[in-house]
């Protein structure tokens, strides 16, 4: 068994756009401008949004974090993302989710421009991924295929199942492994909630993409041996021997399951980081494309 190290693969990518950065510097070139909007003070959210403030001080990029009470209304909202849009010094931002129920997720994702949405969420730059056209991928799917590449896993002509179809993994790494690509070029099923016969469908798998949310959902039985195991879950269980009391665990049983796997990321430390890696690679894109 070989462990997908996410971390490991992230810095590496951090250090290519450090460099691509200091030479930008060096040439008197803009420095790309991330900016995230956080709502509330969701644990997991808060995490998530410095881990990528983070990245942006690590590689050399400006940030901005913008943040409201969980109160704040869907117009204020949307007015922030209209001046977020229109502002030049801004090359990329993102909409931290989830929001608070009152807030309609889909129109404010809707709102934000496509040149502009560097998580990759906005249904232009999702048709424009299914279309093989440029845009803007998906930033955790993105992550699983770069983390796939970069550790040489051959995907042409197997056999990938992912479980979960949301609109942000599932459904486009499933596009995005089907396509005639390097990686790519897979037979794709793609399983959800209503899938009869899951654990026997999983069993001819030669990668499998776990994305439910649902600790330990995968288990050794599921599993072929020598098959590719991406693990996407990170939900926060109750952990009384962790000084913070709870852990973070993933949609795969990692103790049984990697003993059957030839390759397995873990939880944490596989998926996340490749996230907000590619994040990373977007808003430096977001900002070349408009010629700076």
């Amino acid at each position: 068994m070989q462990l997908l190290d996410g971390k490991a693969t992230a810095e590496s990518i951090r250090v290519e756009l450090a460099e691509q950065v200091k030479i930008r510097k060096q040439e008197g070139k803009k420095i790309p401008h991330l900016a995230a909007i956080l709502v509330g003070n969701d644990g997991g959210s808060l995490t998530y949004v410095n881990a990528k403030v983070k990245a942006c001080d690590q590689i050399g990029f400006e940030s901005t974090l913008i943040r409201y009470d969980d109160s704040v209304s869907e117009e204020v909202l949307l007015a922030k993302v209209k001046a977020l849009n229109e502002d030049k010094s801004i090359d990329g931002f993102i909409v931290q989710l989830p929001l608070p129920k009152h807030i309609d997720e889909m129109k404010v994702t809707q709102a934000i421009s496509p040149l502009k949405d560097v998580d990759g969420f906005h249904p232009v730059n999702l048709g424009n991924m299914v279309l093989n056209l440029p845009g803007f991928l998906p930033a955790t799917p993105a992550g699983i295929i770069e983390l796939i590449k970069r550790n040489g896993i051959d995907t042409s002509g197997k056999h990938c199942v992912v479980i979960g179809r949301s609109n942000i993994v599932g459904m486009p790494v499933s596009i995005m492994l089907a396509r005639n690509t390097n990686p790519g070029n897979c037979t794709v099923t793609l399983t959800h909630s209503k899938t009869k016969n899951l654990k026997e469908i999983c069993q001819s798998a030669d990668i499998i993409i776990a994305a439910i949310g649902r600790p330990g959902f995968v288990t050794a039985e599921m599993v072929k041996e020598g098959a590719v195991i991406i693990d996407v879950g990170t939900t926060r269980v109750n952990d009384s021997s962790r000084a913070r009391g709870w852990r973070l665990c993933g949609d795969v049983d990692f103790e049984n399951v990697s003993k059957k796997a030839s390759f397995i990321t873990p939880v944490p430390g596989g998926v996340g980081p490749m996230t907000i890696a590619s994040l990373m690679i977007n808003t430096l894109r977001a900002m070349e494309l408009k010629g700076k």
